[in-house]
């Protein structure tokens, strides 16, 4: 297990992204590649859980499109990631926030950390 670690600490390229935790409302630009066309888009949500470690690391991100959930897995190292803007620090108590998919309306929202 070693030597898989030392392969993608030295190998997988660490993009620099912000620091964010669950709770955060945060935006994720990547790039979407249909035919031979690139372009942008992003994904703004509140981060549900991150988990794993290292080359293997992923964050669940959860919105609500219309009067749907729609939730999103990115792998930190995504090639297709541009860059995550933070737009605002949550504050919770877990580290995974699956209750949240059950909350509606004024009970759905997230206490900010005023800095």
């Amino acid at each position: 297990m070693d030597l898989v670690k030392f392969v993608q600490d030295e190998f997988v390229t660490k993009k620099d992204f912000p620091e964010f935790s669950s709770g955060d409302t945060i935006t994720v630009y990547y790039e979407i590649r249909e035919g031979n066309k690139t372009r942008t888009q992003f994904f703004r949500g509140v981060v549900i859980q991150r988990r794993g470690s290292g080359a293997t690391e992923t964050f669940t991100i959860r919105k609500m499109s219309g009067t749907v959930g729609v939730e999103r897995i990115f792998p930190i190292n995504l090639p297709a990631l541009q860059k995550i803007e933070v737009n605002k620090r949550g504050k919770v108590r877990r580290a995974r926030i699956f209750y949240f998919r059950e909350l509606t309306g004024k009970k759905a929202r997230i206490k900010e950390v005023r800095k």
